[in-house]
């Protein structure tokens, strides 16, 4: 029995302690703890997100390019939403009852419970409106938020643009709630994690009527934001402005680089579109008009464009076949137009002649002593070999890959290899005849423009490049990338440039050249023509061109579809914008006069845009 009775004692401690440990607790969460009175007020403290600035953009002379606005978002927490007048409501956002409907379901996918965005970039005068109806309506409350602005209205390419996130980001990334923003594409989607900063919170005490009394326990657990970093590109942006005024009714490009940097000074997409047209709420009205443009003014053609280099591929030729031997600074060949068509020239009996009047039957002779090197007695395998060498040779030069600029979307361009042609024709029947049309930069090669700009870098610099970028510096960082700091070598030696150099220098400032409208009195420009061949229509006019020849300080590439031989319309634009970023001004008005007024689009082009 005495057993029993201590078990009574036993069970009557347990029950003490429990009691003691529940007094305890409800101490602790009454008095000491604010857990209790966080649960206990849910229905009067709301949490709200607290937005960042998006961080800002400047140009390379700090000239801002895109900074942020206040805008508004209403938002809905559909567990709070009462009955409410559904018409009144509606008439005061300007939206149908089915909206209503079908952003209210939309909603309750995502969360009874948590917040999300039901009308979102409201302005400051709509929000004025809005304000003083809200409170008669539970459940919604307003958020702000910043819109983007770009103050120039350029580089719509380059800058990007931004738009909410989708399903399938909200999967991969927890940083993002549904209606947030992410950078959609240019500089805004390559440096999206440093521009867009940290969210932070806020808690408010409401009424039942959503209006804020006050700070939640004078904001203690509070969670400031903290705002993206600013970047500072390398765009110049005066540059940029008069790049894209002379492309103006043209299609094409246009890439202008510093070379002993590879910063991108220009980058010019044309027909291009006004940046602020993909902001706030226009971007669902505009975004589809811009998509089904005939014109393509989305597409990014410096860096998505592939086109056959033509005759500016005469410099990589020259280039490998010095370093490799296979001809001199002095080898001279006729100019036999039953090898290959050519203009009427005179005979050229040197590399620099052969580059200032861009003779094909000379290339055609260049070419076959590269790929036919008498290393093997069948003419297929001594064609593979030869091939073989020379596409290693070209890659060098950043064409056939993609050179890794901070922008999405470049395309790698296509150099032709062995296996290529295996593929194509079958190993062991073809050779040099088959493919001589590489000898003048047609045939299977293609490129992208912002290659050909890093070709004329490559010339200016004697041999070797950076790898083309826009970034120039980080807010709070003292160094960028370092692979926008690493030489790149082609492995030719820089005298052999020297060659080719004074030839670029003849197309231009010497009779016979083939670019005497790019020539400037008070600047040596160097420069080659091409004229890619164009199946659907017109050639496509192509000019590459550095200056000044010594101590370059700008290269360029431009590119003008359908409208013929290089140095009638490309020549002269590369020579404007060159002499506008040396000098600030333009000494030939006429020149400018002359491209400014040209339109230059196909008609059955413009028929098909109207």
């Amino acid at each position: 029995m005495k057993h029993l009775e201590d078990r009574k004692y036993i069970i009557g401690a347990i029950f003490v302690v429990f009691a003691l440990i529940f007094i305890i607790r409800l101490f602790y969460i009454q008095i000491l703890s604010d857990e209790y009175a966080i649960f206990s007020e849910d229905n009067v403290v709301r949490e709200e997100t607290v937005y960042p600035p998006r961080g800002l953009i400047y140009d390379r002379k700090n000239k801002l390019l895109v900074y942020n606005e206040a805008s508004y978002d209403l938002m809905v927490v559909p567990k709070q939403v009462k009955s409410i007048d559904t018409n009144a409501f509606c008439a005061l956002l300007d939206i149908t009852k089915d909206d209503f409907i079908e952003r209210m379901n939309k909603a309750k996918e995502y969360s009874f419970y948590k917040p999300s965005i039901f009308e979102k970039e409201i302005s400051a005068i709509e929000f004025a409106s809005i304000q003083e109806k809200l409170f008669a309506y539970d459940g919604f409350f307003i958020q702000t938020r910043t819109l983007r602005k770009y103050s120039d209205s350029i580089a719509a390419h380059v800058l990007g643009y931004i738009g909410e996130v989708t399903p399938k980001t909200l999967e991969k990334d927890s940083f993002y709630t549904m209606g947030d923003y992410i950078g959609k594409s240019g500089l805004e989607l390559q440096y999206e994690k440093l521009l867009r900063g940290k969210k932070g919170k806020r808690y408010v005490l409401v009424d039942v009527h959503n209006r804020i009394k006050g700070k939640y326990k004078n904001g203690e657990k509070d969670i400031s934001p903290q705002a993206g970093k600013n970047l500072q590109i390398t765009l110049d942006a005066d540059l940029q402005k008069y790049a894209e005024k002379l492309m103006r009714k043209k299609l094409g490009s246009v890439v202008a680089i510093e070379p002993k940097t590879g910063e991108i000074l220009t980058m010019v997409s044309s027909p291009g579109y006004n940046p602020n047209l993909l902001i706030g709420r226009a971007i669902k009205k505009n975004y589809p008009k811009l998509a089904k443009d005939s014109l393509h003014p989305l597409f990014n053609r410096a860096i998505m464009s592939l086109y056959p280099p033509g005759s500016i591929f005469k410099l990589v030729q020259s280039a490998i076949a010095l370093q490799e031997g296979v001809i001199t600074p002095n080898t001279g060949f006729a100019c036999n137009k039953s090898l290959v068509g050519c203009h009427n020239h005179p005979y050229a009996r040197n590399v620099r002649e052969a580059v200032k009047m861009s003779c094909n039957p000379y290339y055609y002779q260049v070419f076959k002593r590269l790929i036919q090197r008498g290393e093997n007695k069948n003419i297929f395998i001594d064609s593979r070999i030869g091939l073989a060498k020379w596409h290693d040779a070209v890659l060098k030069f950043g064409l056939g890959h993609k050179l890794g600029i901070d922008i999405p979307g470049e395309k790698s361009g296509f150099i032709p290899d062995v296996a290529f042609y295996d593929r194509w024709y079958g190993e062991k029947r073809w050779a040099f005849s088959t493919i001589y049309s590489l000898s003048i930069g047609q045939g299977e090669i293609g490129v992208v423009p912002v290659q050909m700009a890093n070709l004329a870098v490559i010339m200016a610099n004697r041999g070797y490049y950076y790898t083309p970028h826009f970034i120039k510096q980080i807010e709070q960082l003292d160094t960028i990338p370092q692979k926008y700091t690493f030489k790149h070598s082609t492995g030719v030696d820089a005298q052999n440039f020297e060659y080719i150099i004074e030839g670029m220098e003849a197309v231009v400032n010497e009779a016979g050249g083939t670019a005497r409208r790019a020539k400037i009195d008070s600047i040596t420009v160097c420069g080659k023509t091409g004229t890619a061949q164009n199946p659907h229509g017109e050639d496509h006019s192509v000019f590459i061109a550095f200056a000044p020849k010594e101590n370059p300080q700008i290269a360029v590439a431009v590119f003008v579809e359908n409208s013929g031989f290089g140095g009638t319309w490309a020549a002269p634009i590369a020579s404007l914008i060159i002499e506008k970023y040396l000098t600030g001004k333009i000494s030939n008005p006429q020149k400018e006069k002359r491209i400014l007024e040209a339109d230059l689009i196909p008609k059955s082009e413009h028929a098909q845009r109207k």
